[in-house]
């Protein structure tokens, strides 16, 4: 049979009335069902967990922070691991380095957040983990973590010992009252000298030697025993779920189809789908469309309550409307803001211009999309003579 003929006979067969109603002939690779809503970064149809069940006495929230290169990121996949919040693959590298620089390289440059379940001597506890960058330049995303928490892991190599960052990082918490736990990574090294890092924590930060928890964050070894330290050292937070809401913002992603997803750390209250919500920085109000928990994917909730960290999605379309360091509440039950933290000092600047000027709205809508993910960056209008109006 012709080309043509074939073609007849195809579209005789699509117009008949005895049209099957899954032709068993599609191709392997197309979907048998529709698939218009099935996006990989929804959470809608996931079922929804009841946080009510975890006491604010069972609750502990903590960062990691550290030099550079000395492991907060892998010992953050083996307390994912060790709690079963992933698997044990070994694809499971990085889990909360989700940029692509991030991966690239080796290096946490945007902090993140995941909750971890974990059954210690019969209680089941919500521990809130907040990995942070180590290089200087990002110094700006641990301030911000450390908002959130009540405790940190001090990571510390064995082999390099205290450096510049891991004395920064370390005043950071100590400012903040937080309860630190030293941890001693990499003692699988060859040159590693476990013992002569525990004089220097002890001299430089007045931290006794039996305090140190002496760790391989890749092996494994004796990571569980830092979980461990965690319930037993870094206190619950003082809240209270009768008190009105009191939420921080103290991250913020942009999504083109749910607009802003701000991350918060109630600090009273409780929040919930349909619930009317405040902004403290901008006065508009808000509905709740979502709640939920990373872990480290957007897990939604019923509700979430004083003392849990998690996401809230409440239909902000423009980027400028979720401030970090902004405190939300109820419509009608006002609240005092929390105080924020300490906003970065920039360090390094550039001048951005459009080829085009019929592009400035672009580069406009881009820079705003910048500085909501990462706050660090500050953005102020430009002229120039030579290249015309931009941003600087």
């Amino acid at each position: 049979m012709t080309l043509a003929g074939r073609t007849v006979a195809w579209w005789a067969w699509l117009r008949s009335p005895r049209l099957p109603a899954a032709p068993s002939c599609l191709p392997p690779w197309l979907p048998t069902r529709p698939v218009a809503c099935d996006r990989p970064y929804s959470s809608h149809g996931k079922e929804k967990l009841d946080m009510s069940t975890y006491p604010i006495e069972s609750i502990r929230n903590f960062s990691i922070i550290a030099h550079v290169d000395h492991g907060k990121s892998t010992l953050a996949d083996r307390l994912l691991e060790i709690t079963g919040t992933i698997a044990k693959t070994d694809r499971n590298k990085q889990v909360l380095d989700k940029l692509q620089v991030e991966r690239e390289r080796g290096i946490t440059v945007k902090a993140q957040s995941a909750s971890l379940f974990y059954n210690y001597e019969g209680v089941n506890y919500l521990l809130n983990l907040i990995d942070t960058p180590g290089h200087v330049d990002f110094s700006y995303e641990v301030s911000r973590s450390l908002s959130a928490c009540q405790g940190v892991i001090l990571v510390v190599d064995a082999n390099e010992g205290i450096q510049a960052q891991t004395v920064a990082n370390f005043y950071l918490a100590f400012e903040a009252q937080l309860a630190i736990i030293p941890v001693i990574n990499k003692i699988d090294l060859k040159n590693a000298d476990p013992e002569r890092v525990e004089k220097q924590i002890e001299k430089l930060f007045d931290i006794p030697v039996d305090e140190c928890v002496r760790i391989s964050a890749k092996k494994g070894t004796n990571v569980e025993t830092v979980l461990q330290k965690v319930i037993e050292k870094i206190p619950p937070p003082q809240c209270n779920t009768a008190d009105p809401l009191k939420a921080l913002v103290f991250d913020s992603t942009f999504d083109h189809y749910r607009g802003v997803i701000a991350n918060i750390a109630l600090f009273g209250g409780e929040i919930q789908k349909g619930h009317k919500i405040v902004s403290a920085h901008t006065k508009k109000r808000y509905e709740v469309n979502e709640v939920g928990i990373l872990t480290p994917n957007e897990q939604p909730t019923h509700n979430l309550y004083a003392g849990q960290v998690g996401y809230v999605i409440a239909g902000m379309k423009e980027v400028t409307e979720a401030q970090i360091g902004d405190t939300l509440f109820l419509y009608k039950q006002p609240v005092e803001p929390l105080p924020g933290f300490k906003s970065a000092k920039p360090m390094v600047f550039a001048g951005m211009y459009p080829v085009d000027q019929a592009e400035y709205n672009n580069l406009k809508s881009a820079l705003e999309r910048l500085t909501l993910n990462d706050s660090s960056v500050t953005v102020h209008r430009d002229s120039s003579l030579a290249l015309g109006a931009g941003w600087r």
